[in-house]
């Protein structure tokens, strides 16, 4: 399944993304991350490997794929019982920036009889998530 959300964010697209890749940092405003740990060192970028206390989904570790600075990520939750992942694209528009949210949640093996609570779990972190990545740049002024 595939969920996606739009939104404009009233900042450059630099500093969206800088708290985008801050994948660490995200339980300090993410409502729907508990806890958030950089797992490497060195610079972030692609493979960049994290922890978060996911809710619904407890303890996952997050990999960066598709990486490409102020334009996209994809955050790849290392899961046995579902593939899939949070793109964010990033375009800039103006002084604001436009970000394109799509959370691919496809279950695997038995879970997939899990799979209408799983999406709605998934919607309602989407939408949390960037309501909360709105504010927290936002605020940041």
């Amino acid at each position: 399944m595939l969920i996606r959300r739009t939104q404009v964010i009233s900042r450059p697209v630099e500093d969206v993304f800088a708290a985008v890749a801050d994948a660490g940092n995200f339980a300090a405003w993410n409502p729907t991350i508990k806890s958030s740990r950089r797992l490497d060192e060195g610079e972030i970028g692609e493979g960049s490997r994290f922890e978060w206390k996911l809710r619904g989904f407890g303890k996952v570790i997050q990999e960066f794929q598709e990486f490409s600075r102020n334009e996209r990520v994809r955050i790849v939750p290392q899961l046995t019982s579902l593939s899939g992942g949070h793109r964010f694209l990033l375009t800039a528009e103006g002084a604001s920036t436009r970000v394109d949210h799509e959370l691919e949640m496809v279950p695997k093996g038995v879970f997939r009889l899990f799979a209408p609570m799983i999406a709605r779990t998934g919607g309602r972190n989407l939408r949390d998530t960037a309501e909360a990545l709105q504010q927290h740049v936002e605020q940041a002024r």
